[in-house]
């Protein structure tokens, strides 16, 4: 932003108003009188008694917890200004019959539209570009009509939109054309975890996705840190005895056969509960996606014996079905020349506690990037952690080219003016645009349908006649932490 901008009035709107668009959940207001596109106002909220209707017949069900919130907060004595707005756009609003669509993309009940232009006769539709303010304000000023001066002008140097100019001009189009919601069954789903969202991480984590892909913001997401997953970080600790003297030889091996339980079963094994370890017990198996059998070594290094004990006592617990099943050690150290020709012999992996953690941090990190059944060709016989690295390292190029073609198609667009690009266009721009790597148009169309797939809603698709013929569009990015 250039220059700056100075503000002298505040246009005065029912709190629950005020929040709906300071979340990006709208971007229209009602105004009993004409305003001239480009104006501009802070945003002052103000009691919702003023409605034509209670609250709960006034709003959405979907918004009735927000609205309520809204209106406890404002009644304080000082009332927070958290943005300012410019009027794009003042359209009358008198055709009865396009209220019911108006509803569907708005806030209000199609009730509320009736009673207030039943009451009012003449009632204007704002289309609000809405801007946080660099830091909240405090102010009391007696309201008496829709718009009051300010004790002291707001200088604003620095503009910060809520939602993109895309994905603005996106929703105002659709409100302008009263085209109807795409996905009102995320809308009711946004709603039903929107309490939840204040308290839990992964619910909040949801929340934020899902109002990203709706349009209602277009923030990239921070992914913070999850407390539930803090254990993670203990991994690597607890099977290496040199950083832990304190503990007795059992209970390290016991924290660290627990943790490594945990992590096996974050990774997506099916751990079973019958094999417990203890003395002459088998300290991990996995059923699925594929038997895996691990014995874990708390320490300063892994013994050698450790290759000969988990073939013993594997074949006494699993006899057979031993032999089918890939074999793991996880420990400390690096293994002796003789305990890794042992496991090349037997067929055992062997795998630092460090690289486990990398593997769990990793999926972490990227919830779906961890596929077990291709892992499983990387549990190769013997010291097996720069396979590990391998693995990762290729999942980590499969997510950073997905993320640079996601930024592609959104530059592509946002540069070219167009709502979709075909899979043609977009294959050209690939190009142009420094890519990591080479890749067909037939291959990319492939990523393109993966990233709009509804699991994954980071595009959209416009079915074409053929797979040539698909069209594309952003929806959300896909930050690489």
């Amino acid at each position: 932003m250039s220059n700056s901008v100075v503000i002298n009035t505040a246009i005065c709107l029912p709190a629950p108003d005020v929040e709906a668009l300071i979340q990006g959940r709208a971007i229209v207001a009602m105004c009993k009188n004409y305003i001239v596109p480009e104006r501009q106002f802070a945003l002052y909220p103000i009691d919702s008694s003023i409605n034509v209707l209670p609250v709960e017949q006034y709003y959405h069900s979907s918004f009735l917890a927000n609205a309520k919130t809204a209106v406890a907060q404002v009644s304080a004595e000082t009332i927070s200004v958290k943005a300012w707005v410019k009027c794009e756009k003042c359209e009358p609003l008198h055709n009865t019959e396009s209220l019911s669509a108006l509803s569907l993309l708005t806030i209000w009940t199609t009730e509320a539209l009736q009673e207030v232009l039943r009451q009012r006769h003449n009632i204007f539709l704002l289309y609000l570009r809405v801007y946080k303010l660099p830091k909240i304000i405090t102010l009391s000023i007696e309201v008496n009509s829709q718009f009051i001066y300010l004790n002291e002008p707001l200088t604003i140097c620095e503009a910060k939109p809520v939602l993109r100019d895309r994905t603005f001009a996106q929703r105002k189009y659709q409100l302008e054309n009263r085209q109807p919601p795409l996905h009102p069954e995320l809308e009711e789903l946004q709603s039903a975890i929107a309490s939840l969202a204040i308290s839990q991480p992964a619910a909040k984590q949801l929340d934020n996705d899902i109002k990203v892909f709706l349009g209602w913001s277009s923030d990239k997401l921070i992914k913070q840190p999850d407390v539930n997953l803090a254990w993670i970080n203990d991994i690597a600790k607890l099977g290496d005895r040199e950083k832990d003297e304190d503990k007795s030889n059992y209970q390290a091996g016991t924290d660290f056969e627990n943790i490594t339980r945990r992590s096996l079963d974050f990774l997506g094994f099916k751990v079973e509960e019958s094999y417990k370890g203890g003395a002459g017990g088998l300290d991990l198996f996995c059923s699925q996606p594929y038997p895996l059998v691990c014995e874990c070594k708390a320490g300063k290094s892994i013994p050698d014996r450790a290759v000969e004990e988990l073939d013993r006592i594997g074949k006494r617990h699993l006899k057979e079905n031993y032999l089918q099943a890939v074999r793991l050690i996880i420990g400390p150290g690096k293994p002796t020349k003789n305990l890794k020709e042992s496991a090349e012999v037997s067929k055992i992996s062997i795998i630092n506690v460090m690289t486990l953690q990398k593997l769990v941090e990793f999926k972490a990190k990227y919830p779906g990037a961890i596929n077990l059944v291709e892992l499983q060709q990387y549990l190769e016989p013997g010291q097996i952690d720069y396979k590990i690295d391998e693995y990762i390292d290729k999942a980590e190029r499969e997510i950073k080219l997905r993320s640079h073609i996601i930024q592609l198609v959104k530059n592509y667009l946002e540069n070219s003016g167009i709502e979709s690009g075909g899979v043609e266009a977009l294959h050209g721009a690939y190009f142009g645009s420094h890519p990591p790597q080479p890749i067909k148009t037939a291959e990319m169309h492939e990523i393109l349908i993966e990233l709009s797939s509804p699991l994954t809603g980071y595009l959209g698709r416009i079915k074409g006649n053929d797979w040539n013929s698909d069209r594309f569009y952003f929806l959300r990015d896909l930050p690489i932490n």
